[in-house]
């Protein structure tokens, strides 16, 4: 079955902000490989790793020399998964790389910038990567957002996952890795490795809080034998709503109810004490809760 509420009317107001997002994220990402990553010689993994070694070692365009790679990887992975990473990826990682190569031409051709230093960082290599990592994680939690892939290794990994079974981010993490090494083997310094991993720990983190939203909800599981009392605090007191689910106990297996309620970081302590004060006794789980979607809460909609 076509899931078709997922696909956006061609020039409908969602399509033109699916794709002005698309390309803002492209642009973002270039940003970081062209004014971060390349510069100073950090392997962030991926077909831009290996482009950036290239570019180093034999002067080959960044942007040209991922299109090289990315083209016929993502026309295997069609043949091998099917037309799932369709037309938007295609235009992702072909305005990542015009984006890669317009970039430094036109801050050459301002000529205030140092087209080899454009950051003016000199030798910290550390800000580089981890502001680089940042700036590239919020690209490609853009592109993301849009249902596209910026391909490369993505793609590598899905084939190989098809092939070995093996976990996507295991196979993910192994081929940057390769990359990374690839990197070390190339331009000879022990630092490449280090701080390549760094930013593309960086990277993975701003795109997880790019996808999932800075939440600061707390999630409270709560087995109590005074369920009702709790749960007229909550509904009266905090004015939160929630749910009571039936539990039964290991040991005894007498049956318990179970109240799931959501609370901002702020409403954590009085929730806390309540509990105390109600049902010393009670046994409560308190996990983060990394995005709410819902009444009370963040709005529920496809493009946030």
């Amino acid at each position: 079955m076509a899931f078709s509420f997922l696909k956006e009317r061609p020039f409908s107001r969602e399509w033109f902000g699916t794709h002005a997002l698309l390309a803002g994220g492209a642009l973002v990402l270039a940003f970081g490989y062209s004014c971060f990553m390349a510069p100073y010689k950090i392997v962030p993994g991926g077909i831009y790793g290996i482009s950036i070694v290239l570019h180093h070692e034999w002067g080959f365009p960044i942007g040209l020399a991922a299109l090289c790679f990315n083209l016929p990887l993502s026309l295997a992975g069609m043949k091998v998964l099917g037309p799932r990473f369709g037309m938007k990826t295609f235009a992702c990682f072909l305005l990542v790389a015009l984006f890669s190569d317009t970039i430094p031409w036109m801050l050459a051709r301002a000529g205030e910038m140092d087209p080899l230093d454009p950051l003016g960082l000199g030798d910290e290599m550390l800000l580089a990567c981890i502001f680089g990592g940042a700036v590239m994680g919020v690209g490609v939690g853009m592109i993301l957002k849009t249902r596209a892939s910026s391909g490369g290794t993505d793609v590598l990994s899905a084939m190989l996952h098809r092939w070995t079974r093996r976990p996507m981010g295991q196979l993910q993490m192994m081929v940057d890795s390769v990359i990374v090494i690839f990197g070390l083997v190339m331009f000879r310094d022990w630092k490449v490795p280090m701080y390549s991993w760094l930013a593309i720990f960086v990277m993975g983190k701003t795109i997880d809080a790019i996808l999932q939203g800075f939440s600061n909800e707390k999630t409270f599981f709560i087995i109590s034998d005074k369920a009702e009392e709790l749960r007229r605090f909550i509904l009266d007191s905090m004015k939160r709503g929630g749910s009571i689910v039936p539990v039964e106990g290991m040991y005894r297996r007498d049956s318990k109810e179970m109240i799931m309620t959501v609370v901002s970081r702020r409403e954590m302590a009085t929730l806390q004490r309540a509990i105390y004060k109600i049902d010393p006794r009670a046994f409560v789980t308190i996990i983060d809760a990394k995005e709410i979607l819902g009444e009370g809460f963040k709005r529920l909609a496809s493009d946030e």
